[in-house]
């Protein structure tokens, strides 16, 4: 009896804790957030915990940028910033290659993963989901950032038009990326009434560098990427400008959105985002790879003002922020 007594006040401890603890979840207000976070000041990220205990201060920050081409090149690519940000955290920094943006999403998610670069089109979901907090983006020195969507064919493919797509075959890179997926969904849909699976049939190559080289390689008719990517590939000689026709280039995006899980300390965040801010870009590897882009600066920014034209791209497709 004294042992059922004892499980028995146990699991009401529990329940009590369990229902105090969604009574202050649900005592705030959060927007699209996922029902763990808190936004009171408005500006549609999580707000930082107040409740020590739920504050994290790692002796390993674990950085991952966005999985848009091969990780290998850009874990060189990052290594000059990771010592910076190491010296000026005092922390260790390990640079984490990932495949996809979904799994990228989970490892800050489950607080495996403390500062990121996510691509355009998956900071919506980084952010309401898994509790991203983005700060920058890379401009170029005189402060312009920013790409474009294309669509691209090659040579010699009978396609000299978006309409030419039609009963044929375009290869998206991932659901989650804004130029690889949902601008072009929403693009083709407005002004062309164009619509997958009913007008030409969508595959989908994993990342942007997959659907440039099938191009290049005419492994596939046509292709929607960010033009950003398209660039550096160029410069590195991984394509050439002649294996590459473009027939649609949109309006300009911001770029990939950098920032840190909501939970780190306030002290390590400001640490953070000023070793971004404050880096000295000349003579670096991060200047070496990036400036194939244009681009040549960490350029403060925030979430609620520069991403609204890709929450309103989300909402023509009918995109959920919901956590899955």
């Amino acid at each position: 009896m004294k042992l059922n007594m004892k499980l028995l006040l146990g699991a009401s401890a529990f329940v009590l804790m369990s229902l105090g603890s969604t009574a202050s979840a649900q005592d705030c207000p959060r927007g699209d957030l996922d029902e763990r976070f808190c936004d009171v000041d408005g500006d549609l990220v999580a707000d930082i915990p107040t409740d020590p205990s739920e504050l994290v201060d790692p002796d390993t920050l674990v950085f991952a940028y966005t999985p848009v081409e091969d990780p290998a090149v850009y874990a060189a690519a990052w290594s000059d910033f990771i010592d910076h940000l190491s010296e000026v955290t005092g922390k260790d920094v390990v640079f984490f290659p990932v495949q996809n943006n979904a799994a990228q999403i989970e490892a800050m998610r489950s607080g495996r993963l403390h500062v990121a670069g996510f691509n355009t089109g998956s900071n919506p979901l980084a952010v309401n989901c898994a509790g991203f907090r983005p700060f920058a983006l890379m401009a170029a020195t005189d402060g312009s950032f920013g790409y474009e969507m294309e669509i691209i064919t090659y040579p010699g493919s009978g396609i000299e038009k978006v309409e030419d797509i039609k009963g044929g075959q375009l290869a998206f890179t991932s659901p989650t990326s804004n130029s690889g997926f949902k601008a072009p969904s929403a693009i083709l849909m407005a002004e062309y009434d164009m619509v997958a699976d009913r007008d030409f049939e969508p595959v989908f190559s994993g990342k942007h560098d997959n659907s440039i080289l099938g191009v290049a390689n005419k492994d596939y008719p046509a292709a929607s990427i960010a033009n950003s990517v398209l660039h550096r590939m160029t410069e590195r000689e991984v394509v050439s400008e002649d294996q590459i026709v473009s027939i649609y280039k949109s309006q300009t995006f911001p770029t990939t959105g950098y920032g840190t899980a909501h939970n780190l300390t306030p002290e390590l965040q400001e640490q953070i985002r000023d070793a971004f801010i404050n880096f000295e870009w000349e003579g670096t590897s991060l200047e070496e790879e990036f400036s194939k882009s244009n681009e040549g600066q960490f350029l403060p920014m925030n979430y609620k003002e520069f991403w609204a034209v890709i929450r309103q791209i989300d909402e023509a497709n009918g995109v959920s922020y919901a956590c899955e």
